[in-house]
């Protein structure tokens, strides 16, 4: 029987990417929407890591396996780096199925007038994953981490209706389109999220004896 993987997550978009780059991973992977009694995890760190170790060692205690949690987020030279961790909730929106939309407005209103050389900006994302201690598996610790990021150009309007979040505003050089523009297998090659996981490859191995994971 496969071992069990939870993605600490309710982002249907963002499971289908974690799934498409974890495609050769020998796990049965879930998420919290497999979970309907778990809480979601406080997300209060500073910074994407101490989201991401929070929101795995929370999950990976409440359904006692392991866990993969990442965060993620954009910052923008022009906006100090905001919205940073904030990026999820940057237009203070409660409703899911909004809270793109609403982000990216904001994103533009705030952008206004600021020319082309001065947008630039990058997708960041830290993950982490924890599970059970080889010694006591009533244990929860960390067992490792890493982080990926991708340069990119904020746009003043949206194009493309695939990704999620603030993918139709962000260009990309290295695929030559936006995020949203982009196809699935170009955008999990270079993102950030493909890097952060490129970076945690060794330990999944290690972990779950994968052969694909690159």
């Amino acid at each position: 029987m496969k071992p069990t993987l939870v993605l600490a997550s309710r982002n249907r978009k963002k499971r289908a990417e974690l799934e498409a780059i974890l495609g050769g991973l020998p796990v049965r992977l879930l998420t919290l929407d497999d979970f309907p009694d778990v809480p979601d995890p406080v997300e209060d760190g500073e910074t994407f890591l101490q989201n991401a170790a929070k929101k795995a060692l929370f999950v990976a205690r409440e359904t006692g396996t392991y866990t993969l949690a990442d965060d993620s987020g954009l910052e923008v030279d022009a906006l100090n780096g905001r919205p940073g961790v904030r990026s999820a909730r940057y237009a203070e929106c409660d409703d899911r199925e909004n809270r793109d939309l609403r982000n990216n407005r904001k994103l533009l209103r705030e952008m206004e007038g600021v020319p082309k050389s001065r947008r630039t900006a990058r997708f960041r994302c830290a993950i982490v994953l924890a599970g059970p201690s080889a010694t006591d598996p009533r244990e929860i610790i960390r067992l490792g981490d890493s982080e990926g990021t991708v340069e990119g150009t904020i746009l003043t309007e949206p194009r493309g209706l695939s990704g999620f979040g603030y993918d139709p505003l962000f260009y990309s050089a290295e695929v030559g389109c936006t995020f949203a523009e982009a196809k699935p297998e170009d955008k999990n090659r270079i993102s950030h999220r493909a890097r952060a996981l490129a970076g945690i490859a060794p330990l999944l191995r290690e972990t779950f004896g994968a052969s694909s994971i690159s």
